[in-house]
């Protein structure tokens, strides 16, 4: 079975094109090709396919297995792999994914993709559609007991469930135990990401991120999403702002008028390979 390696500012997945290719067991397979020792190391595996309400479809398998809704960094590389591998040649392209079609607006150069603009749709404030287990809404910097003491959270779904923390120094700050403890916690049905905040500026995020089922990564698309609109909810920044991440920077905006989200930001290739096991 062949497949890509790509990243967006870090966050690697393995690409699998299911106009090609066949794969029965994606859980099974997402757990075996992500282990850095005996697979090909990633935070997971994407499946690219025909979609019958979309130009195409992505699902995304994380680390562990499971099957996430979305993932900003993996739709920007799927806008890439469709347009440069000869799929489209449109500059404008809609993907299916389980947490909603999502508009792609690619950036070309010289037949590249430079750049890709994910319109993201509305950010989700409803508790129980995010879902986090507190009455009342939105959760905006509300007090909860999680990892062994008390914290002040802001929850949003920007097409899976977030947990945002705003912390002095999301540089230094010991984001593994925290982060798994957050994850499983009863107050999220679904488990949820958990960002770790630290507002620079109004036009600046620090972001480090524990993504659900997969682990501190480099970088999470829909997580600096959720970044942007925990800080504008809780009145740190503007509606645009650059959220800096440990592989890189995204642009955020989030729209007044529309109440839509779009990031931008790079896709790279790194590899093709074949798997054998």
């Amino acid at each position: 079975m062949r497949f890509t390696k790509m990243h967006g500012i870090g966050n690697n997945y393995l690409y699998v094109n299911l106009f090609e290719e066949t794969v029965e067991n994606p859980n099974e397979l997402s757990r075996r090709m992500s282990d850095v020792r005996f697979g090909a190391g990633s935070d997971g595996l994407v499946l690219i396919g025909p979609s019958d309400c979309a130009d195409f479809r992505m699902r995304i398998f994380n680390r562990d297995g499971s099957e996430g809704e979305m993932c900003g960094n993996a739709t920007r590389c799927v806008a890439k792999y469709v347009y440069e591998r000869g799929m489209t040649g449109k500059t404008e392209v809609t993907l299916e994914t389980n947490g909603g079609i999502k508009i792609l607006k690619l950036t070309v150069t010289d037949g590249k993709v430079t750049g890709v603009t994910v319109d993201m749709g509305e950010p989700i404030l409803s508790g129980e559609k995010i879902p986090v287990a507190l009455e009342g809404e939105p959760v905006v910097a509300r007090r909860a007991f999680l990892a062994g003491e008390e914290r002040v959270i802001t929850c949003v779904n920007t097409g899976n469930p977030h947990c945002v923390l705003f912390v002095e120094d999301a540089e230094h700050t010991d984001i593994a135990e925290t982060g798994s403890a957050i994850e499983n916690d009863p107050l999220f049905p679904l488990r949820t990401n958990v960002e770790f905040v630290t507002v620079e500026d109004r036009t600046h995020l620090r972001m480090r991120v524990w993504e659900r089922g997969s682990g501190i990564t480099m970088a999470c698309g829909t997580g600096a999403c959720a970044a942007l609109v925990a800080a504008v909810l809780n009145g740190y920044t503007e509606r645009k702002a650059t959220v800096r991440l440990d592989g890189g920077e995204l642009t955020v905006e989030w729209d007044e008028k529309t109440n839509r989200f779009y990031q931008t930001g790079p896709a790279e290739f790194v590899y093709d390979g074949e798997w054998l096991q």
